[in-house]
């Protein structure tokens, strides 16, 4: 049988100043989320291995991170961050790379004032130099930067992407379109994997059910097919609208058609492939502890 993979989730040491993305109404996140209860919450779930990502912009974190998964028994990767756009970044990312558990980079697109940042040339150049590694960019969005992210990915036909939260449409206004379309086109580029994660949070936080969710998880499934698609709790966010438990309940709800072969693609086979995680040991992931 398959490993299982959760694909996507955080860790942080809580402090106001370092996650000004966590708002007045987002109270329950703001406390520290660390490995032992990530353990706790996976087990429940048969979770094998993770991929620990980043949550601020900040080198520091990402050596954190690192540091963690070193001695962690379910973390097998992590996708950080550094300062792609900055001349420096040859530099750190050779740095970075002497550790093994490094799999992949982000920056907070969404985050960035300028809509069209993910264009920027300083960017651009960052990421040309990336490619070489043979890290993979997560590319989080919200869905208006779609457009953008479409003609960014022609740029760098040969670096491997993952689109993070099947490119954060709007759930909870129930629109489908232009995200619909969007996602299409970014598929038919064949370097681009869509995480299935996030989906809870872009929906109604108190009063979304699994039919508001289903509508795009299956174009996520017809443009991408299973063996592009990994997924992933986006815990602890995911606390904002569900347990960890009740997400993993609902995507297997979603999956359940699918063939053994086709789940064990999206569930495990597809995120250690494209992160290249190295295998359970006898005394790591899930499987070592029950």
């Amino acid at each position: 049988m398959s490993e299982r993979i959760d694909a996507h989730h955080h860790l942080w040491h809580y402090r106001r100043d370092d996650y000004p993305w966590i708002r007045d109404d987002m109270e329950v996140l703001a406390r520290d989320f660390l490995e032992t209860e990530l353990e706790q919450e996976a087990s429940g779930c048969r979770i094998d291995g993770t991929v620990a990502v980043q949550a601020r912009q900040s080198v520091d974190e990402t050596l954190w991170l690192l540091k963690t998964a070193e001695t962690s028994r379910l973390i097998r990767g992590v996708v950080g961050w550094a300062p792609i756009a900055s001349p420096e970044f040859p530099k750190q990312l050779s740095d970075l790379q002497m550790n093994p558990k490094l799999k992949g980079l982000r920056h907070l697109i969404q985050d960035e004032p300028d809509d069209e940042f993910i264009l920027r040339p300083d960017f651009n150049r960052g990421i040309a130099e990336l490619q070489p590694s043979g890290l993979v960019y997560d590319i989080l969005i919200f869905e208006r930067h779609l457009p953008a992210a479409i003609s960014f990915v022609d740029r760098h036909p040969n670096q491997m992407f993952v689109l993070d939260h099947i490119g954060k449409p709007r759930i909870a206004q129930h629109q489908l379109e232009p995200w619909r379309a969007n996602v299409r086109e970014l598929a038919r580029r064949q370097n681009v994997y869509c995480k299935l994660s996030g989906l809870v949070t872009e929906a109604d936080w108190i009063k979304w059910q699994p039919a508001d969710l289903r509508p795009y998880v299956q174009v996520v499934l017809d443009a991408f097919g299973p063996s592009r698609i990994l997924a992933g709790s986006d815990w602890p966010v995911c606390l904002l609208a569900a347990g960890y438990d009740r997400w993993f309940f609902t995507l297997g709800q979603f999956l359940a058609s699918l063939s053994a072969a086709e789940q064990g693609l999206i569930y495990g086979e597809v995120a250690a492939s494209v992160y290249q995680l190295p295998a359970a040991t006898p005394t790591s992931g899930a499987q070592g502890r029950r």
